[in-house]
């Protein structure tokens, strides 16, 4: 069995290969530029999701597909060439990575692309499966100098919470989707077990640096000015809807998530306060570098 995966040298995409790897699964990578370091033992194809003639090359020989977007302005226009092929080879099974809520966010540009393609899956007749991942707990990897030198938590993720996810653990629920049966026409909500809100972030970093962190709030215009000065307007512009989409409708599990995930997995979700534990003594060992956040 052969897998194809785009994405595969990114934060998600690379554990992914990881957890297919230890179920001995035959990897391929699609990436865009030979000087991108993949991962070990996976075999890589040249291709843009942009051009069709190598994205057809790419799924030479595939059986299954796991399809990561990255939030680009055509986002939706890359996913459906590649679907579109994925129809006409005739894959076995696809999982789709979406977005947690993606149906009650659709003002959200990168949301909205993710929903259409949701919706062509249920259109036709390619076995698929669908992950909505909530905001991953990694997406604070690149807070390193807002919490340990300005004493800030600057992400707006408001006063309700949300219940960030592990990258590991959607990593997991891929490889389990792709590597055993039963997942076909499934949607899982990927989710974790603590609901973390703009305080309660501030104050979980608080007790893992040892020192008083503060939330700087959720003034939606200055956070998008912010995130001008170091990504395009538009990922700014979408970045921000997305994040005031948490504060106006909620991005908390429902009833039956956890369970239902843990039961996937195989064991209870990854929590935020651990992934605080393991990052703040990483952060004493080695630098991270700053990044900006990623979108859900």
């Amino acid at each position: 069995m052969k897998i194809l995966v785009t994405g595969g040298t990114g934060h998600v995409g690379s554990e992914v290969v990881k957890e297919l790897q230890k179920r001995r699964a035959d990897v391929r990578i699609l990436v865009r530029k030979q000087e991108t370091s993949p991962p070990e033992a996976v075999e890589v194809v040249l291709g843009d999701l942009l051009d069709p003639v190598s994205v057809e090359k790419a799924l030479h020989g595939v059986d299954k597909l796991y399809l990561l977007n990255a939030v680009t302005p055509d986002e939706l226009t890359q996913a459906l060439i590649i679907y579109d092929l994925a129809k006409k080879v005739k894959l076995k099974h696809i999982v789709y990575h979406s977005v947690f809520r993606v149906d009650h966010f659709k003002d959200v540009p990168h949301f909205a692309s993710k929903f259409a393609l949701e919706s062509a899956l249920h259109a036709f007749d390619l076995p698929f499966t669908i992950i909505r991942p909530n905001y991953f707990n990694q997406n604070d990897l690149g807070l390193k100098d807002p919490l340990t030198k300005a004493g800030i938590y600057p992400m707006p993720l408001g006063p309700v919470g949300v219940s960030t996810v592990d990258v590991r653990d959607i990593a997991e629920a891929t490889a389990i989707a792709l590597t055993t049966t039963g997942h076909e026409g499934k949607t899982y909500n990927l989710v974790g077990p603590d609901i973390v809100s703009g305080t309660g972030a501030a104050a979980i970093w608080s007790e893992v640096l040892g020192k008083e962190i503060k939330y700087t709030g959720h003034d939606m215009d200055a956070f998008e000015k912010q995130m001008r000065e170091k990504s395009p307007a538009w990922s700014a512009f979408d970045i921000r809807m997305m994040f005031q989409g948490y504060i106006e409708r909620g991005f908390v599990a429902g009833d039956g998530d956890i369970e239902a995930l843990t039961e996937l997995l195989g064991h209870a979700p990854r929590r935020y306060m651990d992934f605080a534990r393991e990052t703040a003594v990483a952060w004493q060992s080695k630098p991270v570098a700053p990044g900006l956040p990623a979108a859900a």
